[in-house]
């Protein structure tokens, strides 16, 4: 099992959130350049990194109940091999599940969408929706979808800070999208965020 310990997170930056929030635009086609290792750190941090000292995470959890899931297909990144990855918060490192450039296979999942398939990396959620059902029945399922669009959208907000793009992909199938992905039975894929830097 290849193991990646990722660049420590910065907690600063000269981007205010007003300014992100002005800039923040969805973005399908981007520049033929590779990311850094240090912006997928960014990324996977601002999806659901630990941001307090009792395991409390970026984005707002029902019942801190953490149901989602972070995958990364990595296309073009300067120091890390392409392939399929999951993101772990605790250790903040990736653990590589599959080799290879998984790109095209995304993007056929994703009714042939350019940006999932030219992008360097693609951000993938995922969901373990019994994690808050137990505790709060149906009304978990929506937590879960609210819990989502937080992430994703300090996906979107990170992205700008680091001169980067990014776009909300909910077309794409979704059995593919878990084969793909080598899922386990109790997770469900909700969201794709292809990242790049903008054209």
């Amino acid at each position: 099992m290849d193991v990646i310990r990722l660049p420590e997170p910065r907690r600063q930056s000269n981007v205010s959130v007003e300014s992100a929030l002005q800039n923040r635009r969805s973005v399908r086609e981007f520049r033929d350049e590779p990311l850094t290792l240090s912006d997928v750190s960014q990324l996977l941090w601002s999806a659901q990194g630990i941001a307090g000292p009792e395991g409390a995470r970026t984005a707002p959890s029902a019942g801190a109940l953490y149901p989602l899931e972070v995958y990364l297909v990595a296309g073009r990144v300067n120091d890390l091999a392409t392939g399929i990855y999951h993101y772990r918060p605790q250790r903040h490192e990736l653990v590589r599940i599959a080799e290879g450039d998984k790109r095209a296979g995304l993007a056929s999942a994703a009714l042939d969408q350019d940006c999932v398939r030219n992008g360097p990396v693609t951000v993938v959620l995922a969901a373990v929706y019994e994690r808050v059902t137990k505790k709060y029945g149906k009304r978990g399922v929506m937590y879960v979808h609210m819990e989502a669009g937080h992430a994703a959208q300090d996906v979107f907000l990170q992205a700008v800070a680091l001169n980067l793009g990014t776009v909300a992909v909910g077309a794409f199938e979704y059995e593919p999208v878990k084969k793909l992905l080598n899922l386990p039975a109790d997770e469900q894929p909700l969201y794709l965020l292809p990242i790049g830097k903008p054209r």
